[in-house]
Formats: C-alpha cells, structure tokens, sequence
C-alpha cells in the first residue's frame, strides 16, 4: 500500500470521507513545491490530504460560508498554505486565478456530509428541517420553487435534473398540496412525493430522484459544471491534472463529453462547422483514463454514499498544440 493510499484511508476512518479519496490522490499525485485547487472545499478532505501527502499549497473554494468557516482551524494547521475563497467555482479564475498555472484542479460535485447531516439546510428527506438546500445564503430556497413554480415547470425540473419519470404526477400532487397551505419542509415534501410515487425497490426512497432535482436547480449546479469544465482546464500548466468527481449520470455525461472534445476524442466537425469552431492540429489534453474509476468495494462499505461516485481525469500536455 502507498503512502498516498494510507493517508486517504487515515482520512476515512477518522470519519470525514471524502469521496474516492486514495483515486483522486493517486490521480494527482501532489509533489513538493506544487500549487493545487480545491474547488468544492467541504469538509476540507481533499484539501488536507493534498496538504499532508507533499509540502505544496492549496487554493480551496466552498459557497457555503459554513464550511469557510470551519477550515479555519486548516489555515492555521497549514500556515501559509492553505488559502481559503468563498464563491462559486466556477468563478475560479476569478477567486484564485492569480495562483494559475496549478499543478492540479479537483471537484467533488456531491453534497457534503456536513450539509446532508444538518436538517435546519433542508437538503435530505432524512431530516427534517426548513425546505432550503441552498448552498450559500443567496437566490431562491426550494420551498420557493415548490410554492410558486407552474406545474409545468416542476415537472421539467424534476424530469430533467432528478430523470423522475413520474414527474408530472408528482408535480401535479405538489399543486395540490400547496392550495391547502405553503409546503415549507422536508417532511412535507417528502411525505407528498411518497404518496404520487410507488415505491420501486428496498432501501430506495422514491423521495431520492426529485430532492435531488430541486437541488441541483436551487443551485444551478449543472450551469455551474458546464462553466466550470469550460474554465479549469485553461488554468492548468503543462502536466496538470483536473480531476472530476461525480454523483449522478447528467454531472458524468456532461464531464465525459467536454473531457472527450478537449482530448480530440470526438467525431470530426461538420463541413457546415465554421472555421473558427474547428480543432486543428495535435489536442493540448488527453484523457488520464480511458475509463471513469469506480470507489472500492472497502470504501463503499464504510460510506454507502460514494456507491455511486465516479471519476474521471484530464491532464494538460501542451498549450495551443505548442509543447512547453
């Protein structure tokens, strides 16, 4: 086992488990000297195991001034660095790109545990709580969008980010619902769902597919991956690794696609493409993995939650098909 390998499983047992953590290590391989982005800072997971495996320094973001505030104990852990950045990530270049070129760039695009095990977020049907899940205290909560979106809207947020396909029969119950009063928590929410929706298989909560649309729309999460997987990669230097780690198989698809294009794995353009959209020349990236990597069995069982993880990398060879 490497040294990388038994950092990462430190790191679990103690209870904190960032997702595919011994994979994203081994992907990044951190190295003295280096500069690295965290850009879903959480519970500080990646970000500390990037810190003890090599003396290098770590740009991290979170939106949640939650977690901002609980890596302090971080900062002062690893004076001078670990520089913390409350935004969005992909405002990246904005919040840390005077750090640019990094040696390495990770997301983590599922909830953190932390926000999944706080009720009062609003994030999980497990808890009870007020019906939030915002990451950060900005924008519509998701008792706004159930209380005052058409029927019709609910049903394509929660057919096209949740992939319900009993979507409108859940948003028409939801309809109903709310003329008898405002659904304002989970319990409600949930409650509801359970009714319109039979259940499919053991340990599956049909409230699964539509909590998971609500938040993902409460956060413009897949506009924020789309300007994301348009932004790191230009701010790695030549061998940098962005590694992606994803939950569900719209964040995958998406990754998958832009990470194919960037490496030239796509089809050729059109004749009907402008020239000004057309690749010439060598790609300035390649796949690490031909494949995405799946969490161990090991690491499954000691967090039901990584089942469905993947990860996918891209590393940078070149800049403008110039090697450097």
């Amino acid at each position: 086992m490497t040294q990388l390998h038994i950092t990462a499983l430190q790191e679990q047992q103690e209870g904190h488990f960032p997702v595919m953590l011994p994979e994203v290590l081994e992907s990044l391989n951190p190295r003295d000297g280096g500069v690295y982005l965290d850009g879903t800072f959480g519970g500080g997971g990646y970000s500390r195991a990037l810190l003890q495996a090599a003396n290098c320094t770590v740009h991290a973001i979170d939106r949640d001034p939650d977690a901002i505030a609980r890596g302090q104990h971080l900062v002062e852990e690893f004076s001078g660095r670990l520089h913390l950045h409350q935004g969005t990530f992909s405002a990246m270049e904005k919040l840390a790109g005077h750090a640019a070129p990094f040696d390495g760039i990770v997301l983590d695009l599922g909830v953190s545990s932390f926000q999944l095990d706080q009720g009062e977020r609003g994030f999980s049907f497990r808890h009870d709580g007020f019906l939030d899940m915002r990451m950060s205290a900005d924008g519509m909560s998701a008792a706004d969008i159930v209380n005052q979106e058409s029927e019709k809207v609910l049903a394509d947020i929660l057919y096209h980010y949740g992939e319900e396909r009993r979507s409108r029969r859940v948003a028409r119950a939801i309809v109903d619902e709310r003329q008898r009063g405002p659904i304002t928590t989970t319990n409600q929410l949930a409650d509801i769902i359970r009714k319109a929706v039979p259940k499919e298989r053991p340990n599956f909560d049909p409230a699964t597919r539509s909590f998971q649309a609500l938040r993902i729309a409460v956060n413009d999460e897949l506009g924020e991956l789309e300007r994301t997987l348009e932004t790191a990669p230009n701010l790695l230097k030549t061998g940098g690794i962005f590694t992606v780690v994803t939950f569900h198989s719209l964040e995958d698809r998406m990754t998958k696609r832009a990470m194919a294009r960037l490496a030239g794995r796509v089809a050729g353009p059109s004749r009907h493409t402008p020239l000004s959209m057309q690749r010439a020349g060598k790609p300035d990236y390649e796949l690490q993995y031909t494949r995405p990597r799946n969490p161990s069995e090991d690491e499954i069982s000691l967090n039901p939650r990584s089942r469905s993880a993947r990860l996918r990398a891209l590393r940078r060879l070149s800049v403008s098909g110039m090697p450097s």
